[in-house]
């Protein structure tokens, strides 16, 4: 009976050195599983920190790539701009060379316009008679170098067709040859031919042009209509 109860109080008592013992163990243990953890939380405090700077690097680049498009697209601008007011500055130039080119050739016109003016204003108005064909052939005359006077021709031409421009001589002898004299100094056309003055009429019964070459003959044979007193 005695023996029964003491394995019994064996089991379940435990002993203050295995109480000891025990606790040891878990001590251990808990320092073991502490000292195993730390180097672990060291890496994860270095991937934290390497997640951290990602996002700024990124941020770096994004910022650097902006910058070099803002100074291109500045760059393009500056261009433009420089190119358009080159653009307008040439076209204000061109603008005022054709205004002063315009007005140039309006003030070229005025003048032309004020000349012809002046001439047409100057330039004799000859009558259609006698006296008016006198003074236009002197003026043409003189404008040639061939001598004469208004007296001389007025003598002669009273004398040679009385100041008729359509008299023809039928009965002289150029007449007789085919030739007659005709107009108002009566030259034939051989003559009126070789002595016509350049700038009158080629019809030898046009009044100046009949003068005119008259002149001219008598110039080279007489030395000037003004030494023809008689038939020449």
């Amino acid at each position: 009976m005695s023996q029964h109860n003491t394995r019994g109080h064996s089991r379940a008592t435990v002993t203050k050195a295995q109480k000891f013992s025990i606790a040891g163990v878990a001590t251990l243990g808990a320092a073991a599983l502490a000292f195993s953890l730390v180097p672990g939380s060291a890496d994860a405090g270095t991937e934290t920190q390497s997640l951290d700077a990602a996002p700024v690097a990124f941020k770096q680049s994004v910022e650097a790539e902006q910058a070099v498009r803002a100074g291109v697209i500045k760059q393009h601008s500056s261009a433009d701009k420089k190119a358009k007011d080159a653009a307008a500055k040439a076209a204000e130039e061109k603008k005022a060379a054709d205004e002063a080119a315009a007005k140039k050739k309006a003030e070229d016109e005025r003048k032309a316009k004020e000349a012809a003016s002046r001439a047409a204003a100057r330039k004799p108005v000859y009558a259609n008679n006698l006296d008016g064909w006198i003074r236009q052939s002197l003026d043409i005359m003189k404008a040639k170098g061939i001598p004469g006077s208004y007296e001389g021709l007025h003598r002669n031409i009273i004398r040679e067709s009385s100041g008729n421009p359509q008299a023809i001589n039928g009965w002289d002898i150029n007449a007789i040859n085919g030739t007659p004299s005709i107009g108002l100094l009566q030259v034939i056309k051989p003559t009126f031919d070789a002595y016509h003055v350049e700038g009158t009429s080629t019809n030898i019964y046009d009044p100046v042009a009949n003068i005119t070459a008259a002149a001219n003959y008598a110039a080279d044979r007489y030395g000037s209509m003004d030494n023809v007193n008689g038939a020449y």
